[in-house]
């Protein structure tokens, strides 16, 4: 009952409103009564709102909301997503303001609770109507009407007379707009709406002077400004009313006038910076009066912060979110009607086997003999199952038996790689040794040929020595890469001086994944490869290889990437060591990208 009292008051009496939440909610606290204090803190917040103090009433909703969902107040929870949607409409957040009453409609379908969808309905046909898609905001207000007028919610039906009048209006239908404007004043000053009262005039107002019936129109528009002194609700409406009578000022060339209204709303609007989106038409209004009076610096100025506060609203961004959430809607909705449908058929699928009972009995003796000759046919087809199990085993044994004999001839032919044509490089890099040492050779040709000779065969017995190590596995692990990678930047970080190698990975992420020899191989040579280049041609500091998985993609991310000088990937020629790189991608179905310029350096990306 305190409740019912407060609400009445917010709309006619805001002193008297607080007053009596206030003491309702110290009431119903003292008697730890949950549902009490839930429903008390929601209407705080619309007094909040309504008093035009938006931080404060979204404090409250939020708060409501969270008491509501604890608690399992699920009307309450439902009037609360209603309300944070009306606080983000407001404040011009359309996108999210929709969200949440899509949502509340759901929570009163999903209850049955019809009488409650008026609101939602309502409030997202005003999102609709800001987007200016007026026919769906139509369809939406009068679909709350039907509902409001149906349980005789004569407050919320003011509301709705007036946003269908606001949208015949805006579809060119005026003389319907001022009808439905009539009845909206009628039941507000029946029932003491003093806020809509208002509202519902400065529309009517509006309506008048589309109909080029200036002189109502004026009357009208300065009726709706003649508030009571202490009337200190819904200030931010006056918005309109002020844009409004600058606009007839204009058209009556009277800009000068239509200007002090116009700064009337910018007042207001610096007042209540919540409600700046709102201001675009009184920009557009006041860039006229401007033109007019041949100031077009300030016309200029207003029409370009008229142009950006519609931007803002009609994003598309803004537009495909709003489509997205009625789709969402919709299709939930569509969902549910199945759901329904299927239960119906699963009843009378129920009803049709009972029919059939008797028929089922006839069946069954038939089943039964047809139940024993499939146990025959089973019976046969598990000794089919058998011999066929028996010879994949043999297959696979000869299988193992082949693979065996291929291992020892991989070990055989990488142990005469080792000590035959290992042992014969080793001599020739003794021999030039040798040479260099024991004859005096004064020619710089000379020895720079035999240290060249050296340097190659020194970088043969390494890659031979690589090629002994995959050709000894049949498979090679991701641990076993990251060491011989590790070893081969080791060498490197000895060999350059001044630059900084670094190897990263995650080892959480890559473990247990394993190549074949092949496979590894030609990772190993293109992030052998890629370091190279970067030692030879990039002049840079820092050097990172980097291993990351990407379990979306099922993929292996090798990262090589330098901050030298960069090239021109586009128009430079690719020489031996790139192409081969990409051929060795190629070979393993790899996707390998060389991303480089002289601001970034160079990062080679293998996709395994």
């Amino acid at each position: 009952m305190y409740n019912k009292i407060a609400f009445s008051y917010i709309f006619n009496d805001t002193d008297k409103a607080i007053k009596v939440i206030k003491e309702g909610k110290s009431l119903a606290n003292a008697a730890n009564f949950n549902f009490g204090v839930t429903e008390l803190t929601n209407t705080h917040g619309i007094y909040m709102d309504v008093m035009g103090k938006p931080d404060s009433a979204s404090y409250y909703f939020e708060k409501a909301l969270k008491l509501s969902r604890d608690n399992g107040f699920k009307n309450i929870e439902s009037m609360c997503v209603n309300n944070l949607g009306m606080f983000n409409w407001n404040i011009g957040n359309y996108d999210k303001a929709l969200d949440y009453f899509f949502q509340s409609l759901k929570m009163n379908e999903d209850v049955n609770d019809e009488k409650s969808t008026g609101s939602s309905l309502n409030n997202i046909g005003l999102i609709y109507q800001e987007m200016n898609l007026n026919e769906k905001a139509l369809k939406y207000h009068e679909k709350a009407l039907k509902v409001r007028e149906k349980y005789n919610l004569e407050n919320d039906q003011i509301a709705s007379l007036n946003n269908i009048g606001i949208n015949l209006k805006d579809l060119g239908r005026t003389n319907d707009a001022i009808s439905f404007y009539k009845k909206g004043i009628a039941l507000a000053q029946k029932n003491n709406n003093i806020i809509d009262y208002y509202r519902i005039l400065d529309n009517l107002a509006n309506a008048y002077h589309e109909n080029d019936n200036i002189d109502l129109a004026l009357e009208t528009y300065l009726k709706a400004l003649e508030r009571p002194k202490d009337y200190e609700v819904d200030k931010q409406s006056l918005l309109s009313a002020y844009n409004n009578i600058a606009v007839l000022y204009n058209q009556m060339e009277d800009p000068k006038t239509a200007l002090n209204y116009s700064k009337k709303g910018f007042e207001l609007v610096k007042k209540f910076p919540e409600i700046h989106l709102k201001a675009a038409d009184l920009n557009l209004t006041t860039a006229e009066s401007y033109y007019m009076l041949k100031d077009f610096a300030n016309a200029r100025k207003h029409k370009q912060e008229f142009i950006a506060l519609k931007d803002s609203i009609f994003s598309e961004s803004n537009a495909k979110a709003i489509a997205n959430l009625e789709i969402k809607y919709e299709t939930e909705k569509k969902e549910k009607e199945i759901l329904v449908q299927r239960a119906v058929l699963a009843e009378q699928k129920l009803t049709i086997q009972k029919r059939d009972y008797q028929i089922y009995g006839l069946i069954g003796l038939a089943l039964i003999l047809g139940l024993i000759g499939y146990l025959f046919y089973n019976q046969q087809k598990l000794k089919n199952k058998q011999l066929q199990k028996e010879n994949e085993l043999k297959d696979a044994l000869i299988k193992i038996e082949t693979q065996n004999h291929l291992q020892e001839q991989r070990l055989r032919i990488s142990r005469d790689l080792h000590d035959n044509i290992g042992a014969q490089l080793t001599f020739i890099i003794s021999s030039i040794d040798n040479l260099k040492y024991g004859f005096d050779i004064k020619d710089p040709k000379l020895t720079d040929k035999l240290e060249t000779i050296s340097a190659f065969t020194t970088a043969t017995i390494y890659e031979l020595r690589d090629t002994i190590w995959a050709m000894n596995k049949t498979e090679i692990e991701l641990e076993d890469l990251q060491s011989r990678i590790s070893n081969f930047i080791d060498k490197a970080n000895l060999a350059a001086e001044g630059v900084n190698f670094k190897f990263t990975t995650n080892t959480s992420e890559i473990e247990n994944l394993k190549f074949s020899s092949v496979e590894g191989m030609n990772i190993y040579r293109i992030i052998q490869e890629s370091i190279n280049n970067a030692l030879k041609y990039s002049e840079a500091k820092h050097i990172i290889v980097d291993f990351t998985r990407n379990d979306a993609r099922d993929e292996l991310l090798c990262t090589i990437t330098d901050d030298g000088k960069g090239f021109d990937v586009e128009h430079t020629f690719s020489g031996n060591g790139i192409n081969n790189m990409k051929k060795r991608a190629r070979d393993i179905g790899a996707d390998l990208k060389i991303i480089s310029n002289s601001t970034i350096g160079t990062k080679v990306v293998l996709k395994v």
